[in-house]
């Protein structure tokens, strides 16, 4: 099986649900799972999107067997294109975009389909060397006009009548390579059996099926999910840099929830929250998945990397306390004290910086001068005992008759600089250094 994205932009969700869906089916079927690069574009393709590709899977635990570049293979394809001509299965044509939108147009106006015409059939060779002259001849495929038929893993049995779909092009006038004859070479090449993709390429499972069988090669079993749209209803698209997995990675939110929401989406069951993508390969069922659209909103996805975040154990986050400097002897309660009040990784660095160093700027309304001139005096030198701040506030308490959010808002801010924040029964024993006021 393959994931076979376009280096032309960044990934986001909806490129990453097919290559999720691809690699948990290989995974399955114990499959060679292979990162195709469809860089024919030459224009728009480069190394930059090349390499970000490979960090989004590689942060994702989307592991590849091996990777296969589709500009390396153009002699492959040219051999293929010249074996189609010679069988009569290939055509040159040499309209312009202007030229074919004006026959589409034409054509809808009397209420036919906009069906490319096949005029470039009716061609001479003396015809077609004078525009050869003029003009960058591309090469279309010639559709059989007959109903293709396969069973879809996903959206059942499928029939799409060919006689209603333009003859493809194969090859741009500049001589690009486009995918619908790359791909289907390049899955009969590496013995791709299995094939899962978004709905909306339904007439190209179509068009490239019956390419696979003139080139008299295995036609893969195809799987093809819904669609995402964004809350607003629309299709995800890479190139309005919509959701992608790097702007999501760099706002802190976990790999494992977006894979975590994307296995559910369109299921109808839970989020089953997992940090370990392997963890879902047993379970996972192309046949549980919708053809309906599912909607995907960045505000959920935010709270399920939250509670993932949260449910992680001190194995799978010591490492990154140990890069932030927390000792081991107190990892577990720093751990339990800032993990329900993180929304990502990246904030344990100040919560840490709190506990060892104090609040730079601490904060005394004019009212609790006195009260926290005497709440100094009472604070006991680092290291403190796991119940020093009930101690101190059942003293205070004592000694001034404050309680409730009198009582603890003062200390609270005075000790963090903020009303809120993580339980002070949790953080306060494990504060080494207490600003006083003045001090920094």
């Amino acid at each position: 099986m393959r994931f076979a994205p376009s280096p032309t932009g960044y990934l986001h969700i909806g490129n990453i649900r097919t290559a999720l869906f691809n690699y948990l089916q290989a995974k399955k079927l114990g499959a060679e799972f292979i990162l195709r690069l469809d860089d024919t574009d030459s224009e728009r393709s480069s190394q930059h999107f090349i390499d970000q590709i490979k960090r989004d899977l590689d942060w994702l635990g989307i592991n590849w067997d091996r990777i296969e570049q589709q500009s390396l293979r153009i002699e492959r394809y040219r051999e293929v294109l010249t074996k189609l001509e010679n069988q009569n299965m290939v055509y040159e044509c040499f309209e312009t975009s202007s030229e074919l939108e004006i026959k589409r147009k034409k054509q809808q106006k009397r209420g036919l389909p906009p069906v490319y015409d096949r005029e470039g059939l009716k061609l001479s060779e003396a015809e077609k060397d004078a525009l050869r002259n003029e003009l960058e001849g591309h090469w279309r495929f010639l559709l059989s006009g007959e109903n293709v038929t396969w069973q879809d893993e996903i959206s059942g049995e499928i029939n799409v009548r060919t006689s209603v779909v333009s003859d493809p092009i194969l090859v741009k006038g500049n001589g690009q390579f486009l995918y619908t004859l790359a791909s289907v070479i390049d899955d009969s090449d590496f013995g791709v059996t299995n094939v899962v993709r978004g709905i909306d390429h339904l007439t190209n499972t179509a068009v490239q099926i019956e390419i696979f069988r003139n080139l008299s090669a295995v036609v893969p079993v195809f799987g093809h999910h819904s669609l995402i749209v964004d809350s607003s209803g629309e299709n995800f698209s890479k190139r309005t840099g919509s959701l992608s997995i790097k702007s999501l990675r760099e706002s802190g939110i976990e790999p494992g929830a977006i894979v975590s929401k994307l296995v559910s989406l369109g299921t109808g069951d839970g989020i089953n929250l997992k940090n370990n993508i392997n963890e879902f390969i047993q379970k996972f069922s192309l046949s549980k998945y919708s053809t309906a659209p599912v909607r995907f909103e960045k505000e959920v996805l935010a709270t399920v990397s939250r509670k993932l975040l949260s449910s992680l154990g001190i194995d799978e986050i010591s490492g990154l306390l140990s890069s932030i400097g927390v000792p081991n002897e107190m990892k577990e309660d720093f751990w339990i004290m800032a993990k329900d009040n993180i929304d990502a990784k990246e904030e344990l660095a100040d919560i840490w910086n709190l506990c060892k160093d104090g609040v730079n700027k601490p904060v005394i309304a004019p009212e609790d001068e006195k009260f926290i001139k005497l709440a100094i005096s009472l604070i006991g030198e680092y290291p403190r005992e796991k119940d020093s701040w009930q101690k101190l506030t059942e003293e205070l308490k004592t000694l001034t008759g404050r309680k409730g959010k009198d009582l603890f808002m003062p200390l609270r801010c005075f000790l963090t600089g903020k009303k809120d924040g993580p339980d002070m029964k949790k953080l306060f024993p494990l504060m080494q250094k207490i600003q006083k006021p003045g001090s920094s």
